[in-house]
C-alpha cells in the first residue's frame, strides 16, 4: 500500500502543472475551490481502494499528496525546478517564498513524507505506530501553528488570500491526531518490578547520563527564556545584546522567528521544566509520550529556524554575524538535540519511568525484562 501511496502522491505534479498553464485556474478563489476539490478527490480515491480493508487514520494517505506540493514549492522558490508553482507564488500564498517557509516546506516534503509512509505501512499491517505518531503530531502541530500565526502577525498579514484558509485543515488534523494518540492505550510497559525498583533507587549523581540531560535541559530552559524575552521586546541589556550581536533573525519582519520563540516560551518551556522533574522523580509514566511529542515539535522548529536564518532569501542584516556564526549554530543544534536525546533516553531504558507493583502472590522478581513488566491490554 505504501508503494501505491508513494506513486500516487506524485500526481500532484500534474495538477500543479495544469494549474500553472491554465489562466482560468489561477484566480484566488478558484485556487481555493480547486484545492478543496483535489483534497476531496484524493480522499475518495484512497477510500475506494481501501474499502475492502479500510484502515484507520485515512488522512495520512491524503497528507502524502500535500507533501509533494510543499516540496515542489520549496524547490521552485530555490530555483531548482520551474513551471509548477509560479501562479501560486503570485495569487496563492506569497509568504511561501520566505526563507522560513521554504525550509518548512522542505521538512514537510521530506521528513513528514517519510513519516507518513512509515505510519501507512504500519497501519496497513495493523501494527502500532503510537510513538512515531506522537513525534509526527508534535512536528506538524508546531509547523502549522507557527506558520499560521506568523502569517497573521508578520508583514504578510495584509496579503492573506483565500488559499490561506486551507492551512487550518492541516492544523486541525494533527491536533485531533495528537488527542487520539494520547488517549490510546500505551504499547510500552506500564508497570515494573525488580529492574524498575533498582533503577529508581539510584540517585541522580549515580546516573551520569540523566545528570547530563538535566544540565542540558536547564541550559535549554535558560536559552528559551532569553529568546522568549527578546521576542517580547524586553528592555533587558542581555536581550538587546543577544539580538544585535548573535541572532538578529529573531526580528525579521516576516514574523515567523518571533512567533516561534513565543511558542517555545509559552508552550515548550513548561515541558522542558517538566522533563527535569521527570528525570528526578521516579515513576513519571507520562514522560514517554510528552518527550516524543516535544522532540518532534522542537526539531521541526529548529530546522526551519536554523535553515531560515542561513537561507540566501533572508536579508543579510538578519543573518547570523560571521564572528559568532559557529557559536550560534552549535547552540541552536544542541537546543534542537536536547529533547530528542531525552526522548531516546526514555524510550531506550524506561524502567525509571514505570510504576512499581509486585505480581500477585510473588515475593521476589527475577532480573529479566521479559518477566519484569506488565503490559496494558491494547
Amino acid at each position: 500500500m505504501e508503494t501505491l501511496v508513494f506513486l500516487f502522491s506524485f500526481s500532484a505534479l500534474g495538477i500543479l502543472y495544469a494549474m500553472n498553464t491554465i489562466p482560468e485556474l489561477q484566480e484566488p478563489y478558484v485556487i481555493l475551490q480547486v484545492g478543496v476539490a483535489v483534497l476531496v478527490v484524493v480522499f475518495l480515491f484512497y477510500f475506494i481502494i481501501t474499502r475492502g480493508n479500510p484502515p484507520k487514520d485515512l488522512l495520512f494517505f491524503e497528507f502524502c499528496f500535500t507533501c509533494i506540493i510543499d516540496l515542489t514549492s520549496a524547490l521552485e522558490y530555490d530555483g531548482i525546478i520551474s513551471g509548477f508553482m509560479e501562479f501560486y507564488q503570485k495569487t496563492g500564498e506569497p509568504y511561501l517564498g520566505t526563507s522560513y517557509a521554504i525550509m518548512m516546506c522542505y521538512w514537510d516534503g521530506i521528513a513528514h513524507f517519510i513519516m507518513y509512509l512509515m505510519m501507512i505501512s504500519r497501519i496497513t499491517d495493523r501494527k502500532a505506530y503510537r510513538t512515531l505518531g506522537l513525534f509526527w503530531a508534535g512536528s506538524l502541530c508546531a509547523n502549522m501553528s507557527v506558520f499560521i500565526n506568523g502569517i497573521v502577525a508578520g508583514k504578510y498579514g495584509s496579503e492573506i488570500r483565500p488559499a490561506f484558509w486551507l492551512n487550518f485543515l492541516f492544523l486541525l488534523m494533527p491536533v485531533l491526531g495528537a488527542i487520539s494518540l494520547f488517549t490510546r492505550p500505551k504499547d510500552r510497559p506500564l508497570i515494573g518490578g525488580y529492574n524498575a525498583q533498582h533503577a529508581q533507587s539510584m540517585k541522580l549523581i549515580w546516573r551520569p547520563a540523566d545528570l547530563l540531560l538535566v544540565l542540558l535541559l536547564l541550559a535549554s530552559i535558560a536559552f528559551t527564556v532569553l529568546r522568549g524575552l527578546v521576542a517580547l521586546d524586553s528592555p533587558l541589556e542581555a536581550c538587546s545584546v543577544y539580538l544585535k550581536q548573535f541572532e538578529p533573525y529573531l526580528k525579521d519582519p516576516v514574523g515567523f522567528p518571533r512567533v516561534m520563540m513565543l511558542h517555545l516560551f509559552f508552550y515548550g518551556l513548561p515541558l522542558l521544566g517538566a522533563f527535569v522533574y521527570g528525570l528526578l522523580k521516579p515513576g513519571c509514566t507520562w514522560m514517554s509520550d510528552w518527550t516524543m511529542f516535544l522532540a518532534g515539535a522542537m526539531i521541526q522548529c529548529q530546522w526551519s529556524h536554523i535553515g531560515g536564518s542561513l537561507h540566501p532569501r533572508t536579508t543579510a542584516s538578519f543573518r547570523i554575524p560571521n564572528d559568532v556564526f559557529w557559536t550560534v549554530l552549535l547552540a541552536n543544534l544542541l537546543y534542537a538535540a536536547t529533547p530528542v536525546l531525552v526522548a531516546l533516553r526514555v524510550q531506550s531504558n524506561p524502567y525509571f519511568f514505570l510504576k512499581i507493583a509486585p505480581f500477585p502472590g510473588q515475593t521476589g522478581l527475577p532480573n529479566s525484562e521479559e518477566k519484569d513488566t506488565k503490559y496494558k491490554e491494547k
